[in-house]
């Protein structure tokens, strides 16, 4: 955390909490709009023919995706909103109603490098795992070793 040279007001201690909130312990700041935002882990996995990129997303359909390739940059996001009504009429007090809702968003952008095959991209969604496969363009994959005569 950072040391600041503060002022002298009367609305010092409010400050002071934030500025320990807001900043991480390496010196770093944090964006407290973030607190409850669910981003998905990512891993990406290299072969002698393409890229995977697994996105762990359990819970979800593979309509809850989209998956976007603009300018080499691959975007993967996701929207899913939810509503939940519940009437009970048999209260003795009269009727009871609840409504909750839920809202939840992710979106991930990867630059993809020059070697990627962009028109065979593809994708599919299994057990939680959204996979992103990536194939490599046939000149930019590991070529076999091979002996080159003298002539």
């Amino acid at each position: 955390m950072t040391l600041t040279k503060r002022t002298v007001d009367n609305n010092w201690l409010p400050s002071m909490i934030d500025d320990m909130f807001k900043t991480d312990w390496l010196g770093g700041t944090s964006n407290v709009n973030n607190i409850g935002v669910s981003i998905p882990a990512v891993n990406i996995m290299e072969s002698d023919d393409d890229f995977s990129v697994l996105v762990a997303a359990p819970g979800k359909t593979k309509e809850d995706f989209n998956i976007e390739l603009d300018n080499d940059v691959l975007t993967i996001s996701s929207e899913a909103k939810e509503v939940k009504e519940v009437k009970d009429n048999t209260s003795e007090d009269g009727k009871f109603t609840r409504k909750e809702f839920s809202y939840n968003s992710f979106k991930r952008a990867f630059s993809l490098p020059e070697t990627i095959n962009n028109q065979n991209i593809s994708a599919t969604y299994e057990q939680g795992v959204l996979t992103i496969t990536l194939p490599k363009k046939e000149e930019s994959k590991v070529q076999a070793k091979r002996m080159i005569e003298i002539s």
